[in-house]
């Protein structure tokens, strides 16, 4: 049950569905540092690869329970017994090769915590510690990939990472709080920007 009211005027996305809404008003733009998080939208937003964001969301309680609330120690561990298991359920995404995916980027994930303490640490160095705060008025305005979505997408696939291109990175990005691209009007987006300026990695 929601504690509090969805907000009246959201980003235009967030209007299609209770569920976009719900998750706009919650998650979308909150600036992450949990190292788990981290890896549950780096599964969910590289299975989004070609299809809609409600799709993911509505299949994201199916992804929580095969992805053993998004392990990464455990997810790395799955073989074709997993996989199988995986592929016969309508309550993921049965695409192998993203299933796959999913596998070697927890390995990918699991490196790069190794190497830089953590993986909120890497992917933080992006944005200097800081979230990018974009100061949008219309839906329209909001690219659909960066410079620097670019440059992750493109040291991630260095470092293995598969199904992550530069508009996959962008939407990780907006999803975790990397970049602040709630709308000028959203209420939301005085929010992040306050939790942006917080933010300790």
């Amino acid at each position: 049950m929601l504690t509090s009211p969805l907000s009246p005027m959201p980003c235009g996305w967030a209007m299609q569905s209770p569920l976009e809404h719900e998750y706009h008003d919650r998650e979308w733009g909150v600036p992450q540092t949990d190292d788990q998080v981290l890896f549950e939208f780096l599964v969910l937003e590289s299975a989004q690869a070609g299809l809609s964001w409600r799709t993911v969301l509505e299949k994201r309680e199916g992804y929580r329970y095969h992805y053993q609330g998004f392990d990464p120690e455990r997810v790395a561990a799955f073989g074709e017994v997993e996989i199988v298991r995986m592929l016969a359920d309508a309550g993921i995404i049965r695409n192998r090769a993203k299933v796959e995916a999913s596998i070697n980027n927890a390995k990918v994930f699991l490196e790069l915590q190794a190497r830089y303490g953590s993986f909120a640490q890497f992917l933080w160095r992006y944005v200097d510690g800081r979230p990018v705060q974009s100061d949008f008025e219309c839906m329209e305005q909001i690219p659909a990939q960066t410079a620097l979505s670019q440059q992750l997408a493109k040291d991630l696939k260095r470092e293995g990472v598969r199904f992550f291109g530069p508009t996959i990175a962008y939407a990780y990005m907006q999803a975790v709080g990397l970049v602040n691209d709630h709308l000028r009007h959203c209420p939301r987006h005085q929010v992040c920007l306050e939790l942006g300026r917080a933010v300790s990695v």
